[in-house]
């Protein structure tokens, strides 16, 4: 039977319902099997069946949204296999918020859903041949296996995974404490016999003899832990303990620590507060193996000990030039662990890294990249470099997760290693479908990060995230959507890609109470690629949610100023919440005092602005500003008529009442031919380098980029101007367009927003553009404006050249034929 789709409009969000006449025809012949069933998922509670409804996105001007439910069958096929984990919690989120349930009330429903499978709708047989089950219990026992095998991939230990580094050498036997090492399991009933002799004997056991009881307890089946733990003779036996814990030798104390680390004693235990004192106390008489023993087994408890981690960072100052490999590496890992980075330490690990990392495993660069990151400890970009150097070489023998920890330290000290990122490309897109989604997180977000494009890499996670989307935290998701958009790529699945992660956003949108930058980070990645999911900004506007971003670590304003902005240009049908005008007032101040201080003065701004004035006529005709303030970058402003006069339009500039005299200039048969065969062609690449490194242009609204690199797709030189364009001086008058600019003669004009790049704009040693900046020429054309580019490749090396030829290039940027035809 044929379907009829059915669409309904409802108020402020742009959404689809849509109906199956098969379906309606059975629900009105009374069979109840043919009502739709609920989710069974938490988030979605009390919300429309999930089939019912899609999200279809807001259409902004001039694009549309192409609805194919086939593109998202797979994404639907995935997510129905996860129904054992469609609470929507990803591995690892333990993330909980008041007033949950009424957010997934309003948002449960998925933004973009395949239509029901349609033997969904057609009459279920009532009994199934002998052979059809035989067949369907096969493949729900192989489906199973296979989910199995997929959680498997996606499990993180976040306490076992960062000591994989512990299994390369003998010597970590001793610094560090190993959960899986085989130990003899003791008896029940020889358990209850020690418990029996503790109560009996309460207080008079000596300190040999309860370590004994400690080390024999924790040998117990893992099943009976929580019991004992919670037994009232074992808390007698920790009161023992405690009333004689400066008895004890420091290695039966260290015996009973590790013994409470197999127990999983909580980490607030009473007896545990004895030992970190009593431990705190007896640093300076112990060992360097044994102190690194100890922090260890805090670290496998969970506890955290900063006092006795202050001691130890003292103790390593100390005893620095006698570190071995093993006891450095653990050190660095304990310092990650412990989220502290020791100030008088960063010199002296540096020292180490040199001296120890050609003999350092693989794993073990891993584990000091991680430790520094976690750590948030500064390191040289000599040192740094130093281990990339390695890392490029030997990348296919690397395991992922010790590589994906080298992409985490390269991200935090923005190194620019070309040999690195491009073994990369070769290396990771073969095992992005075995890497569990926080690593294919951290990957794609590096690439992001230092702005560096590879398809090959950006592809395979596209082809593989759909199927996985369900184990991505708010983090994750928010992180993929914003690389995509920073980078402006567009997969080849992007509809299935898109959907299945903002999809995901819903189902996390009771995180982003918690964590509001989230929300913000995925829906401006959305945005450069012009993707706007109009209940998620609805949301992301509610005075609720701009109070939320009011106290989060991260200054937000920005990013709703920008989203909102975006939104306003490009959406004029959104009818949802917006920002309130004194905020837009506020960060507008705020974005305009910054450019003051930081873009206008730019070397390469002010030249053109000045070249400008002269050419046009003075000040009058051009003004240094920023068109878009939500786009964090500048502009230069000139208008022009028709007939390709310009026009002076910037009447509040102080100066502009002092009009300037062009002094004119010649473009002479010896001119054009110095510019076509001078400098500008033999330039080495070292010119163009210093060129590109004009003072004062690396202060920028944007992170810092890479500095370094192949840049030999980028010339130098400049454009040689047209012969046509020679300008006799003319005193007191500006420049005369080309007669090319004369011929049509309309009243209305044209308005150039110019644009001077530089790096930042850029994916690294490329010219493809990067997803904010794509964003800001898509809005001021839609505004009305022009674009023209003075792109740094050619203005950067213009800036050492003379006055003449910067002139002359300006005049053949603005007095393109092609713009006032583009215009009209």
């Amino acid at each position: 039977m044929a379907t009829v789709l059915i669409c309904r409009r409802f108020p402020r969000l742009s959404r689809v319902t849509t109906f199956s006449t098969t379906a309606k025809c059975k629900a009105e012949s009374g069979s109840n099997k043919s009502k739709q069933k609920k989710e069974e998922n938490p988030e979605k509670a009390n919300t429309r069946t999930e089939s019912e409804a899609t999200i279809q996105l807001l259409n902004p001007l001039d694009y549309r949204v192409s609805y194919n439910p086939s593109a998202y069958a797979k994404s639907r096929a995935a997510s129905q296999q996860h129904t054992a984990r469609n609470s929507g919690q990803a591995l690892g989120d333990t993330f909980t918020s008041p007033g949950t349930a009424q957010v997934q009330h309003t948002f449960g429903t998925a933004s973009s859903q395949a239509l029901p499978p349609v033997r969904d709708a057609l009459p279920k047989p009532k009994s199934k041949p002998v052979l059809e089950q035989t067949i369907s219990a096969l493949l729900s026992v192989a489906q199973t296996k296979e989910e199995a095998e997929k959680r498997k991939t996606e499990m993180h230990d976040s306490k076992e995974d960062p000591r994989m580094f512990q299994k390369g050498r003998p010597e970590y036997r001793s610094l560090s404490y190993d959960k899986f090492e085989p130990i003899e399991t003791l008896p029940l009933e020889e358990g209850d016999s020690i418990l029996h002799s503790v109560a009996i004997c309460e207080g008079s056991q000596s300190p040999g003899t309860i370590t004994d009881y400690f080390c024999r307890l924790s040998r117990l089946p893992v099943e009976q832990h929580a019991a004992l733990v919670s037994e009232l003779r074992f808390n007698t036996l920790c009161r023992c303990a405690v009333k004689n814990i400066r008895l004890f030798s420091t290695s039966d104390l260290i015996d009973i620590l590790k013994a409470c680390v197999r127990l999983v004693v909580p980490p607030t235990h009473p007896l545990l507060n004895a030992c970190e004192s009593e431990f705190c106390r007896r640093v300076w008489d112990m060992n360097l193996d044994q102190v690194l023993l100890v922090a260890d087994c805090w670290r496998c408890l969970e506890r955290s000990v900063p006092s006795y981690l202050s001691i130890l960072f003292s103790y390593a100052n100390m005893h620095w030039k006698d570190l071995t490999l093993p006891q450095f590496v653990q050190l660095v890992y304990i310092i990650g662990e412990g989220r502290r980075s020791p100030v008088d330490l960063t010199q002296k690990m540096e020292s180490m890294i040199l001296k120890y990392l050609d003999s350092f495993t693989l794993e073990e660069v891993g584990a000091v990249c991680l430790g520094l990151f976690k750590s948030l400890s500064g390191i040289s970009n000599h040192i740094m470099r130093k281990i990339a150097d390695r890392v490029s070489l030997q990348m296919e023998d690397m395991s992922t997760y010790a590589l994906v920890n080298v992409l985490k330290m390269l991200r935090y000290t923005r190194m620019d290693h070309l040999p690195v990122m491009k073994e990369l490309g070769k290396v990771i897109p073969a095992r992005i479908p075995t890497i569990n989604i926080q690593g294919i997180m951290h990957i794609t977000l590096t690439c992001s990060s230092l702005h560096y494009f590879d398809e090959g890499i950006m592809a395979a996670v596209a082809m593989s995230l759909p199927s996985k989307v369900t184990y991505c935290r708010s983090k994750d998701a928010a992180k993929f959507l914003w690389s995509f958009g920073c980078l402006d790529y567009e997969p080849p699945n992007e509809e299935e890609f898109y959907s299945s992660l903002i999809e995901q956003m819903h189902r996390k949108l009771h995180e982003f109470r918690k964590f509001p930058e989230h929300l913000l980070t995925g829906l401006l990645g959305l945005a450069f690629v012009k993707r706007f999911p109009e209940d998620l900004i609805d949301y992301a506007l509610k005075d609720e949610f701009v109070q939320k971003t009011r106290s989060s670590k991260y200054e937000l304003k920005k990013d709703l100023f920008t989203l909102s902005k975006s939104v306003e240009i490009e959406c004029p049908s959104y009818q949802g919440n917006r920002l309130p005008p004194q905020l837009y007032e506020e960060v507008t101040e705020m974005a305009l005092n910054f450019a003051e201080q930081e873009i206008y003065v730019r070397p390469e701004i002010v030249e053109a602005v000045s070249l400008l004035q002269s050419m046009l006529g003075g000040p009058e005709y051009v003004k240094n500003h920023m068109i878009l303030p939500h786009t964090r970058s500048s502009d230069l402003e000139v208008h022009l008529a028709m007939d390709g006069h310009p026009i002076p339009f910037n009447l509040k500039d102080p100066i502009a009442d002092k009009k300037l005299k062009d002094i004119g200039v010649s473009l002479t048969d010896e001119l054009m031919t110095q510019l076509i065969k001078g400098k500008s062609n033999s330039q080495s690449p070292m010119e163009v380098e210093n060129a590109d490194r004009t003072p004062g242009q690396e202060r920028g609204e944007e992170a810092r980029t890479p500095r370094t690199g192949d840049r030999a797709a980028f010339s130098g030189g400049p454009l040689i101007a047209d012969a046509r364009f020679q300008v006799e001086p003319k005193l007191g008058r500006c420049l005369e367009a080309p007669p090319s600019l004369t011929l049509n003669r309309q009243p209305q004009g044209v308005k150039l927003a110019i644009q001077v790049s530089n790096r930042n704009h850029y994916c690294y040693c490329s010219k493809r553009l990067l997803g904010l900046h794509c964003l800001k020429r898509r809005q001021l054309r839609q505004l009305g404006y022009v674009v023209v580019e003075l792109p740094f490749w050619e203005w950067f090396p213009l800036l050492k050249r003379t006055r003449l030829e910067k002139l002359s290039y300006l005049h053949y940027k603005v007095f393109d034929p092609a713009l006032l035809r583009r215009a009209g």
